[in-house]
C-alpha cells in the first residue's frame, strides 16, 4: 500500500465521525459563533441606539446615526482581510487553531469597547478608538464563519450535512437574541440617563465572560478529519514526486488557486449572499432607526420585536437545513430569495401600522425567509471548493460580498429614508438584491450529493513507476479542480 493509499484508508475511517463526537463539534461551533455574533450585533444595536449621542454628539441626530453606522460598516470592510488571512492559514495549518484565535480577538475587542471613554471625555479621539476596535471585530469575524461551518461540514456525512452545518448558522440569531435581550433588559430596568451614562457598557463587558466559556468548549474539539486527509494526501504526493523526480513540489497559495480555478464559485457565493446579507441587516439593524425616528416608537418596542423574531429565526434554521438535504441547496435557497423580494413591501406596511403584533409578524416572516437562504449556505459554500482551498474559498466568497451587501445596508436604507421620506426606495433596494441572488443560484449546480473528500482529489495521484510524472503546475491544477 502506497503512503497516499494508507493515508486515505486511515482518514476514511476517521471521517465516520461518531454521533457523540459530531454533536460536540456542533456545540463548540455553535457556542463560538453565538459569542462572535453577539459581539458583532451588539455593536450594530448600540450604533442605532446610543453611539450617535456618545461618540458623535455634535451632529444632527440622523447624521449622527449615519456616522455611527459608518463605524459599524468599517467592521465589514475588515472582514475580507480576515477572510484572506484566516483562510490562508486555515487551509495550511487547520481549522481549529484559527477558530480559537478569532474568538480571542473578537472578545478582546468587544470587552475593550465597554471600557472606552466617550466624546465628552476625550473628544474626537473616542470615535477613532471605537473605529479601530470595530476593525478588529470585523477582521476576527471574517475568519470565524468559514472555520466554524467547515469544522462541522467536514466532520459530518453527506446525507445530513445541510442539517448539521446549519447549526453554526444559528449562532447568528442566537447572538442577535442574546445581544437584543441584554439591551432590552437594560433599557427596561434603567432610566434613559443611567443607560446612556454606564448601562450601555454592561453588554460589552459581559463578552469577557462569554469568551472564556467559548474557549473552554472550543479547545476540547478535534481537527477536521477531512482536512487531515487532504493534508496527508498532499504530503504523500510531495513525497512521491521527490522519489521519482528528485524535485520538491511547491503548491500554490490557497488564495492564488482559488482565484484561478474557483473564480466562478466565488462569484456564485458572493451573489448568493446579496439578498441574505442585505435583508438581514435591514430587518434587524435598520428597523431600530425606522421604528424610533420615522414611526416615533420606543426603543423597547423595536428591540422586543427583534427579540421575539430572533427566537423563531433560531428555531427554523435547522429545519431549513434539513429540508436542503432532501430537496437540495438550490431550491431552498431560491425559495428564501424570492420570498424575501416578495415580502419587503408587506414588511414595511406592517411596520407602518405601529401595532406591536404587526411589527413582530413583519420581522418574524422576514427572518424565516432569510433562514431559507442562511441555513443551506454553510453546506452549499463548503461543497463548492476543494478541501485544500475550502477555508479560503468559502471565506472569500462569503466575506467579500459583505462589503457590498451587509456593510452599507443600514446606511443606504437610512440615507434613502432621509432623502425620500418613504420606505418604497428601501423596498426596491432589497428587491434588487433578491434578483441578484436568484441569478447567482440559477447559475450554480446542485451540490448536496458531493463528497467533500473527493472534490479536487480524484486526479491528484502519483504516476506509477516508469511513467511520466506531471509537472508541479499540472498536478496542482488537477488537485484543485472539482
Amino acid at each position: 500500500m502506497t503512503p497516499e493509499n494508507s493515508a486515505v484508508a486511515k482518514s476514511s475511517a476517521a471521517s465516520g465521525t461518531p454521533s457523540s463526537s459530531l454533536k460536540r463539534i456542533v456545540a463548540a461551533s455553535l457556542v463560538g459563533t453565538t459569542i462572535e455574533w453577539y459581539d458583532f450585533f451588539l455593536y450594530g444595536s448600540a450604533a442605532a441606539l446610543v453611539f450617535n449621542k456618545l461618540f458623535f454628539p455634535e451632529s444632527d441626530p440622523l447624521v449622527g446615526t449615519l456616522l455611527a453606522f459608518l463605524t459599524y460598516a468599517v467592521g465589514f470592510a475588515a472582514r475580507p482581510i480576515g477572510a484572506l488571512v484566516f483562510g490562508h492559514y486555515g487551509d495550511k495549518i487547520g481549522r481549529k487553531k484559527l477558530l480559537v484565535l478569532s474568538l480571542m480577538m473578537m472578545g478582546g475587542a468587544t470587552f475593550a469597547i465597554g471600557l472606552l471613554p466617550t466624546h465628552s471625555a476625550i473628544g474626537s479621539s473616542a470615535a477613532v478608538l471605537l473605529t479601530t476596535l470595530r476593525l478588529v471585530q470585523g477582521f476576527a469575524l471574517g475568519g470565524e464563519w468559514g472555520g466554524a461551518v467547515l469544522l462541522v461540514s467536514e466532520h459530518g456525512d453527506a446525507k445530513r450535512r445541510g442539517f448539521w452545518a446549519s447549526w453554526p448558522q444559528t449562532g447568528a440569531p442566537a447572538g442577535q437574541l442574546l445581544a437584543t435581550a441584554v439591551l432590552a433588559i437594560l433599557t427596561a430596568v434603567l432610566s434613559d440617563a443611567a443607560f446612556m451614562s454606564w448601562g450601555w457598557r454592561v453588554p460589552f463587558l459581559l463578552s469577557g465572560v462569554l469568551v472564556g466559556i467559548g474557549l473552554w468548549i472550543r479547545l476540547a474539539v478535534d481537527e477536521s478529519p477531512v482536512f487531515k486527509e487532504a493534508r496527508a494526501r498532499a504530503e504523500a504526493r510531495k513525497a512521491e514526486a521527490r522519489k521519482v523526480t528528485g524535485e520538491h513540489q511547491v503548491e500554490k497559495m490557497p488564495l492564488v488557486a482559488v482565484l484561478r480555478f474557483h473564480w466562478k464559485d466565488v462569484l456564485i457565493a458572493m451573489g448568493a449572499r446579496m439578498a441574505e446579507n442585505i435583508s438581514f441587516y435591514v430587518i434587524t439593524a435598520f428597523i431600530l432607526v425606522y421604528a424610533t425616528n420615522e414611526l416615533k416608537l420606543s426603543q423597547q418596542t423595536a428591540l422586543n420585536a427583534v427579540l421575539i423574531a430572533s427566537a423563531v429565526h433560531f428555531a427554523v434554521i435547522p429545519a431549513w437545513g434539513a429540508l436542503s438535504d432532501r430537496l437540495g441547496r438550490r431550491p431552498v435557497y431560491l425559495l428564501g430569495a424570492v420570498g424575501t423580494g416578495l415580502w419587503v413591501f408587506p414588511f414595511f406596511q406592517l411596520l407602518d401600522t405601529r401595532s406591536f403584533g404587526a411589527i413582530v409578524l413583519a420581522v418574524m416572516v422576514g427572518l424565516v425567509l432569510h433562514g431559507a437562504m442562511y441555513a443551506p449556505q454553510a453546506a452549499f459554500f463548503s461543497e463548492l471548493f476543494a478541501t485544500r482551498l475550502r477555508y479560503s474559498g468559502a471565506s472569500i466568497g462569503a466575506q467579500f460580498s459583505s462589503v457590498a451587501a451587509g456593510a452599507p445596508a443600514p446606511m443606504i436604507a437610512t440615507a434613502l429614508l432621509a432623502d425620500y421620506g418613504t420606505s418604497t426606495p428601501i423596498s426596491l433596494y432589497v428587491i434588487g438584491a433578491a434578483l441578484l441572488t436568484v441569478v447567482a443560484i440559477l447559475c450554480a449546480k446542485e451540490t448536496k450529493s458531493r463528497d467533500l473528500t473527493r472534490i479536487g482529489e480524484d486526479d491528484a495521484v502519483a504516476a506509477p513507476a516508469g511513467e511520466t510524472v506531471p509537472s508541479a503546475a499540472d498536478r496542482t491544477r488537477k488537485a484543485v479542480q472539482p
